[in-house]
């Protein structure tokens, strides 16, 4: 018996003609992508060339080009006779991602303890400036927003080109999963209370304590995945 799936509609808008039609539409899907809730929702999430066709503006040549390549980055698989799906990662692999990112953001931190400037450490404590008065319970999407950003300006401040290109394709998945973390147990609230942790070790330019506090915060989203995840088998 067929798996159900449900076809999406991305979030994109049309293409400008003044680059390869082709690149366009790949940053376009990658992007809406990455910005989709992927493990938010049990069924398979299908992909209709038509329809990507018609929001883009382009024809279907360069859509089933740009399909190819995030096929082969491992973004999207195609089933003959079903179509072009996302690639989502079982349980094992989504635990495995976090314990890279874990590592790679954990250097991150230690770097941007003495690297990032005073601006750039207030900018990061503003991320949650809405939630000092409000629980980020109450604002559970919003908060997910913020945590993301949070992460990945610790990425940014690490000041490490290589790092920020080993995390841009975990990413994808990794914001997926924080998302949906973010709506179980509560998770929310700890996850705030970790943050203020991780800024004021990094105010006080502690480079061993930003990087365990930022290991330890990653691995416990670990931690949660193994004991509450629901992801493909």
């Amino acid at each position: 018996m067929e798996s159900a799936d449900t076809q999406a509609r991305l979030n994109i808008a049309p293409l400008a003609a003044n680059t390869s039609l082709r690149t366009l539409a790949y940053d376009a899907i990658k992007k809406a992508i990455t910005e989709m809730d992927m493990y938010g929702q049990d069924n398979e999430i299908r992909l209709d060339e038509r329809q990507l066709s018609n929001d883009l503006g382009v024809s279907r040549t360069p859509i089933r080009e740009a399909l190819t390549v995030l096929e082969q980055e491992g973004f999207v698989r195609s089933v003959p006779r079903r179509g072009i799906f996302v690639v989502r990662k079982s349980k094992r692999e989504i635990i495995d991602m976090i314990i890279v990112w874990a590592a790679l953001e954990s250097m991150a931190a230690r770097l941007a303890a003495s690297r990032a400037s005073d601006r750039d450490l207030a900018e990061l404590r503003d991320v949650f400036h809405d939630f000092e008065d409000e629980a980020p319970g109450e604002h559970v999407n919003e908060y997910s927003d913020a945590n993301i950003r949070f992460h990945q300006t610790i990425i940014r401040l690490g000041g490490c080109e290589m790092i920020g290109e080993m995390t841009a394709n975990l990413f994808i998945h990794i914001r997926g999963i924080r998302a949906v973390s973010m709506r179980q147990e509560n998770r929310s609230e700890r996850s705030l209370q970790e943050h203020r942790g991780i800024i004021a070790a990094l105010v006080a330019r502690d480079a061993d304590l930003a990087e365990r506090l930022v290991r330890e915060h990653t691995l416990g989203l670990a931690a949660h995945v193994e004991k509450h995840g629901r992801f493909p088998s």
